[in-house]
């Protein structure tokens, strides 16, 4: 119960991040960098509608598609994020309304808004949700080929920059595409942080100790096998282990208490398949 409102809670902030993006970066700029956010930016200039409603009413539409493509799992999250998303516009735009953009600089404005709105969006795919929109293609595009989200989420925004370039003009939609390559390197980088794990190698003589503690403690899996030292010709156990950047820290700590001597190299994991892992489903 407990990580299903944790999950809710990062699925929510994810979704203020994105909607402070639109609010004060995007939407007063008219620059639409893709998206249901980016076709509400364009189409509230032809009707009298708030960004917020638009996005809702594009997003419902596309969930359709996405629960029956991806399944009821992801389709609740997703709508959760997207209702979050949609509220949330709205309300700034109800109670903090702009009529200007909040700077001269449209250029650092498209950046800052463009890396707080990518770090939301990765929160929420890290959910196995997303933000609705173009998200949901993209996950669906995901599935089906492989493509990493990042790049999934520029294949299926590109015609929301077409449109705003056509509607604002060149200057406009260069700004758009801009933010759009932006955003997509950053989710494809934030996600990796949030999923980056550490392949530990260990050489100790305390090496029953430390295998204890990676199954008991931190209860992680390892794998051990017999090596001999060029050196020494000593026969030495050698663990291999993987975890999580917090549970590296923890290990580290451990064998630097336990044996100052020990041998440890450690590589980074952007991304395992297997038991405990990700499935290849």
């Amino acid at each position: 119960m407990m990580k299903q409102v944790q999950s809710l809670l990062n699925i929510a902030l994810g979704a203020f991040l994105i909607a402070l993006n639109i609010h004060f970066f995007l939407s007063p700029n008219k620059v639409g960098t893709g998206g249901t956010s980016g076709a509400g930016i364009v189409l509230a200039q032809f009707m009298d509608l708030p960004v917020g409603v638009i996005m809702f009413t594009l997003d419902m539409l596309l969930f359709i598609l996405g629960l029956i493509l991806i399944g009821p799992s992801f389709g609740l999250k997703s709508v959760f994020a997207s209702l979050s998303l949609s509220g949330m516009v709205w309300g700034l735009e109800v109670f903090h309304p702009l009529q200007n953009p909040i700077g001269h600089d449209v250029l650092i404005q498209i950046v800052i808004g463009t890396l707080i709105g990518a770090i939301g969006v990765a929160m929420i795919f890290n959910q196995g949700a997303s933000a609705g929109g173009t998200g949901v293609l993209a996950k669906i595009i995901h599935k089906f080929t492989g493509l990493e989200l990042g790049r999934a989420v520029l294949a299926s925004d590109v015609l929301i920059v077409v449109a705003s370039a056509w509607f604002f003009g060149l200057q406009v939609g260069l700004y758009a595409f801009f933010g759009l390559l932006l955003k997509g390197m950053m989710i494809d980088r934030t996600l990796q942080f949030f999923n980056e794990n550490k392949e530990v190698v260990i050489i100790s003589e305390y090496s029953e100790k430390i295998k204890e503690y990676i199954v008991g403690d931190l209860e992680r899996g390892a794998t051990v096998h017999s090596a001999k030292g060029a050196f020494s010709d000593d026969q030495k156990e050698v663990i291999t282990t993987i975890v999580g950047r917090k549970d590296f820290s923890k290990l580290k700590s451990y064998i630097q208490c336990t044996d100052e001597k020990a041998f440890i190299t450690v590589h980074s994991m952007n991304e395992i398949w297997g038991n405990n892992f990700k499935s290849f489903a």
